[in-house]
């Protein structure tokens, strides 16, 4: 073993004795350790310890209890307004905001200058695959590596998803999941449970989740035919269900049907590579699906979610249906807003392949500006990025059938900057919109505002510093995933997160970390989110009402002052 001594300043944190393990992976190091993989060398293992030196500032002891930050001068953004004021946290929770605020005592107080810059909330990405293991493999990201390439971007919360095989345990798949994650994750998360099959056993595990285990969301694939995918009548089940227990229904849509003779007429015309991945799940068959989806959700008043909006058609789909007043929300993700699928045409086989995902980038160059305009307006709702990464090799187990290249890009770290820059930036929203795309409606949707997506008074101090005047290349070279290829590469981001702060601590601040594996924890959402279910649940009330005969209904006549009651019951065409 080998001990690290680092200079004390007065209040410093001590990083104590490591051991021969892994800072990236936590493995013990050895031949398969990430880190040997990636560097194979002693220098990797010194980069890693000089991401937890302390700053510039003292820290004061790792006592979440105890810690204290005046984040001053800077501009405080949420989602409905901005207004200049210091921040004062305490305990991990929001404690004071204003103009000039002076805590004391001032022992132990952490002070942030954020002068010329925004306070803003942690960002919360709605839609990652931690670990996943996936068309024979694994996803490169785990939720130590993840969660910390997470924070260096901007974003203190990820929704995961605990996905069990068909005819498998919802139950088993969530606590799978929750093993994986709890001792490795660096920023609070939640999990979403996919639907994969139904039965009764099915039913009552969803509505345990709800119940004893604080989920409130319900994934079901309508594409991945014969491993996820679900059919039209177990949709209808599915949703009657999430329905009932106050949950939200989320959808994966595509046509699988089509999605597996598509593919199976590319592979005997002889199309093999990344191209073929697109060309069998045009963007229609994305359209016909989301159609269909919000058709099923609405005979039965269920609230959905459609989750990776990756085309224009689709897109128009949810902001017909929202115009219409349908209780549906859309999530358009980094990759889809920052980039397009020319990509699979390019020459470079590898290149082409580390954009291949599910639902596929669209090659209309035009659908990523398309996207950010109706999000920008709300007809798109909240942001995520489907963060599951496959390196090259992991990618090359499609090298001669595309059907077998692991679906997955990355996004987790990139995705506050890339729609700072792509939205912001280019003027299609304001600072505001940003907020409540990229947290404030999320928290809403899925029941965890105000605690988290706002910053005020009883809020988690989960806040970003974010310099909206500097600007940052992306880079596989730079970046804090364990992938080895960003589908963002030489972007240039104007927008910038100079601190994190998670749970009230500064865990990410210049380039340097200062977190561990399991200082994030697992968020219950308790069901029912007003955001969601205040319409659902007063249009359930009228129908009540109006089939219920005992319950009087007033009409006003046109043209008249007087009312006249009818009771339903015994009201006849000549009455009304």
């Amino acid at each position: 073993m080998w001990e690290v001594e680092l200079p004390r300043a007065e209040g410093t944190i001590a990083l104590g004795l490591f051991k021969e393990h892994c800072a990236v992976c936590l493995e013990p190091f050895r031949d398969s350790c990430c880190s040997e993989r990636r560097a194979g060398s002693e220098t990797l293992r010194q980069e890693q310890l000089s991401e937890l030196r302390p700053h510039s500032h003292p820290m004061p002891p790792q006592n979440l209890a105890r810690q204290r930050l005046l984040i001053k001068g800077g501009k405080v953004v949420n989602d409905d307004h901005s207004v200049v004021a210091d921040v004062y946290v305490e305990d991990g929770v929001v404690r004071q905001m204003g103009p000039n605020l002076n805590p004391q005592p001032a022992t132990g107080l952490i002070v942030l200058d954020a002068t010329n810059k925004l306070v803003i909330p942690g960002g919360i990405d709605t839609h990652t695959h931690m670990q996943f293991p996936f068309m024979g493999s694994r996803s490169k990201d785990d939720f130590y590596t993840g969660t910390k390439a997470a924070l260096a971007g901007g974003t203190t919360m990820i929704i995961d998803f605990a996905i069990p095989r068909k005819g498998c345990s919802l139950i088993e798949a969530f606590d799978t999941w929750k093993s994986w994650a709890d001792p490795k994750v660096c920023c609070d998360y939640a999990l979403h449970v996919a639907v994969t099959w139904w039965s009764n056993q099915v039913k009552e595990e969803m509505k345990s989740l709800v119940e004893n285990k604080g989920v409130n969301s319900f994934k079901m694939f309508m594409a991945y035919k014969d491993l996820y995918m679900v059919n039209d009548e177990e949709l209808y089940e599915a949703f009657s269900c999430c329905k009932e227990l106050g949950a939200v229904a989320q959808v994966h849509a595509e046509n699988g049907d089509l999605i597996a003779l598509g593919a199976k007429k590319m592979l005997a015309m002889g199309i093999t590579g990344p191209e073929g991945h697109e060309m069998c799940r045009p963007e229609e068959v994305e359209a016909e699906a989301t159609q269909r989806a919000i058709t099923i959700a609405n005979a039965v008043n269920c609230p959905l979610f459609v989750v990776h909006v990756m085309s224009k058609s689709a897109a128009r789909v949810i902001s017909n249906a929202r115009r219409e007043g349908k209780v549906v929300y859309g999530e358009p993700i980094a990759a889809g807003l920052g980039t397009d699928g020319t990509n699979y045409w390019n020459k470079d086989w590898g290149h082409a392949a580390a954009h291949v995902m599910g639902p596929p980038l669209r090659p209309d160059p035009s659908t990523p500006g398309f996207l950010m305009n109706l999000l920008a307006n709300d007809d798109l709702s909240v942001t995520g990025t489907d963060n599951c990464t496959f390196d090259i090799c992991q990618k090359a187990l499609g090298k001669d059938d595309f059907t077998k290249i692991p679906n997955g890009v990355n996004g987790v770290e990139d995705r506050m900057s890339v729609i700072w820059e792509k939205g912001v930036y280019s003027g299609k929203m304001d600072e505001n919109r940003f907020v409540a795309v990229t947290s404030t409606n999320a928290a809403k949707i899925f029941n965890l505002y105000p605690k988290k997506g706002r910053i005020a008074v009883g809020s988690d101090a989960d806040i970003v510093i974010w310099d909206p005047s500097a600007t940052r290349t992306i880079s596989a070279k730079t970046h804090h995933q364990a992938n080895d290829f960003n589908i963002f590469e030489g972007m240039v981001c104007h927008g910038v997160p100079v601190v994190t702060v998670s749970r009230g601590k500064v865990v990410y601040e210049g380039g340097a970390f200062n977190v561990t594996a399991g200082e994030g924890k697992y968020v219950s959402r308790p069901p029912f989110p007003p955001y969601v279910y205040k319409r659902v649940r007063q249009r359930e009330q009228i129908k009540a009402n109006e089939n219920d005969p005992a319950v009087p209904v007033k009409v006003v006549h046109s043209g008249s002052n007087n009312q006249s009651t009818i009771n339903f019951s015994s009201a006849n065409m000549e009455q009304q």
